[in-house]
């Protein structure tokens, strides 16, 4: 019975996983769109995203199902709650994704500064990684990899902070709304971000049992 029990957390772990596997391709695919101006690989993206809340509103209600007739106790219930907090933070970097993909769109063929498309890129394969590392952190029960998530966020503040210095450079009026666009894409990695640094706090609740901020001291 108990074997089964692991099977089925298991299981569920790894929809989770696939879950943000799907996550962190549309990611990074928004951020292809939007340096490519690519119309139809951004509406692919928009339309995927009904795939994560199904996954997503799935996965919840298989946790809701397994709490009521299991009874986990200790450990299994934290990993169940977290699961549950991960895949909220999973939905939101969806819609974040999706937002981005909708620069294009709205950008309507329309270009900016080159530079702002190579911060943006930098700022995508940076976030795309903090969000793998965030999994990594949870599929392997690494709780120093979760401790330094907060820091490899770092830069990727850096990076939306030069946005608005290159904005400061801007003068035409059209180019100046497009550059506005990829600032506002360059908040949204920021949040998908911050999103992967909370799923770090939670897989340190996972692995130690209390709350805890990933970027307190010792």
């Amino acid at each position: 019975m108990r074997e089964g029990f692991q099977q089925v957390l298991e299981g569920l772990t790894e929809e989770v996983l696939g879950i943000s596997r799907i996550v962190g391709a549309q990611v990074r695919g928004a951020v292809k769109a939007v340096i490519e101006d690519d119309t139809e690989a951004a509406a692919a993206i928009i339309a995927a995203d009904d795939e994560v809340d199904d996954r997503c509103l799935g996965a919840e209600d298989r946790i809701i199902e397994i709490t009521a007739t299991q009874h986990p106790v200790a450990r299994d219930l934290r990993l169940l709650w977290s699961l549950n907090h991960v895949l909220t933070h999973l939905e939101r970097m969806g819609d974040l994704a999706t937002n981005i993909a909708k620069v294009v769109r709205r950008s309507e063929g329309r270009r900016a500064s080159q530079t702002l498309y190579d911060l943006l890129q930098a700022q995508g394969n940076l976030v795309v990684r903090l969000l793998e590392a965030s999994m990594e952190a949870l599929e392997k029960g690494d709780l120093e990899l979760a401790k330094r998530l907060p820091e490899m966020d770092e830069p990727i503040d850096h990076l939306h902070k030069q946005f608005f210095r290159e904005m400061s450079r801007v003068h035409d009026e059209g180019d100046a709304e497009v550059a506005s666009m990829l600032v506002l894409a360059s908040r949204h990695l920021e949040r998908v971000a911050d999103n992967a640094v909370d799923i770090g706090e939670r897989v340190s609740y996972l692995l130690t049992g209390h709350h805890r901020r990933t970027d307190e001291a010792g």
